[in-house]
């Protein structure tokens, strides 16, 4: 049966909005409605005061969404968008006597830093969960991703990955994976799997050529199902390739999820080195351990000749790295059997195992698994231990 948006919203105006005031959608707290393969995605505005006080009006439209005949499931997000007044307007809060005083957060003591890991919750059957990161798209920040995953598999571990690049999915592609995840009684997905990977992303539940024009909420509900709604485990560790950038994504995974680092990707420029910072600086603001830098796209050896051309500068990376006090990964040159790998969907680490490239990425997979047993260690050293005498 077809699942149109006029039935989605037909459904949403039997949910009551706040305080029994309307509806939800007359009261235009609902946002633009997606549908893809069988799945609803939309957000429901609120006053941000109130989001968590509102969840069940997020869960309520949830259910009666996914009531509908042949809606496989929604996803329903609560965003504190403000709309010049008249979103507190439409949505009143109740009367102080009758809405009991939220309780206030206990102060840190004085010169205690806040705790960063309140609220992030590990995944089950995951090991370690390292993020690649870039400040700029165009760095080759997807190859070195799926190479990096497969270097770390190539070294003796269990490793998934999670593309959680909403926007622009390239694992499906990457990897040559086609087709839809099945699913475990009908509700946790199984992932996809190739050359010895488990991998989700949103490339497997939309078509490819599918616009994903969504607001931040969506993004990160949408990447909170992927990350907590598939059945990963066992896993040693989980490569998740980042969208580009420092948006909701980024933040997203960083202050949810217990995070083990960071690897940054940046070509040997200035430009790009910039936007790399930013990512530094993301990470470093929210207590995510920075496992290091690889400058990709670092030098290009001319095939007929074997000359050696920096197009893009070279040692940038490097420099950045040495200056910052972060560990430098490694080079990964501009070889044209690296994209050709990747555009087949055969990554040169799985295909060319013996090769040049697939050696600098293994290398580079054991200096990061390296990096997350140093950060493991230096935080179970951080942590006092009672002794009773």
């Amino acid at each position: 049966m077809s699942i149109t948006k006029e039935s989605v919203v037909e459904r949403l105006k039997t949910v009551n909005g706040p305080d029994f005031t309307g509806n939800i959608v007359d009261l235009g707290m609902v946002s633009e409605i997606f549908i893809a393969d069988s799945k609803v995605f939309f957000s429901i505005t609120v006053p941000a005061a109130r989001a968590q006080e509102l969840e069940p009006l997020r869960a309520a439209a949830e259910r009666a969404v996914k009531a509908i005949p042949g809606v496989a499931s929604a996803v329903v997000a609560l965003t504190a968008e403000k709309k010049g007044g008249g979103m507190e307007a439409a949505v009143p809060a109740r009367p102080a006597a009758s809405r009991p005083a939220a309780p206030q957060p206990p102060r840190p003591a004085p010169h205690a830093p806040a705790s960063q890991s309140h609220g992030k919750r590990g995944v089950p059957g995951i090991g370690a969960i390292i993020a690649v990161a870039s400040g700029k798209g165009g760095v080759g920040k997807s190859t070195t991703a799926v190479n990096l995953a497969l270097g770390l598999a190539a070294n003796g571990l269990k490793v998934g990955v999670l593309d959680a690049d909403i926007y622009g999915p390239s694992m499906p592609r990457l990897l040559n994976i086609h087709g839809r995840p099945q699913t475990v009684d009908g509700k946790i997905l199984k992932p996809m799997q190739n050359y010895g990977l488990k991998v989700m992303s949103m490339g497997f539940l939309v078509d490819e050529e599918t616009p994903m024009i969504w607001r931040g909420p969506m993004v990160m509900s949408a990447l909170t199902q992927m990350l907590r709604e598939v059945d990963w485990g066992p896993l040693d560790v989980l490569v998740v390739d980042m969208p580009p950038g420092t948006g909701d994504a980024q933040l997203t995974m960083a202050q949810q999820v217990p995070l083990a680092g960071a690897v940054i990707v940046s070509t040997p420029q200035d430009l790009a080195l910039i936007d790399a910072r930013k990512g530094l600086n993301m990470f470093k603001k929210v207590d995510v351990p920075l496992l290091g830098i690889v400058e990709n796209m670092s030098y290009f050896l001319a095939p007929d000749t074997g000359k050696r051309y920096d197009i893009f500068g070279h040692g940038g990376a490097r420099r950045e790295a040495e200056r910052l006090g972060v560990t430098f990964l490694g080079e990964v040159p501009l070889e044209m059997g690296i994209r050709e790998s990747s555009d087949a969907g055969a990554p040169v680490v799985a295909s060319k195992p013996e090769g040049a490239e697939a050696k600098i990425y293994r290398d580079i997979a054991s200096k990061v698994w390296d990096r997350v047993q140093e950060e493991r260690g230096a935080a179970e050293a951080a942590v006092p231990s009672i002794v009773f005498e």
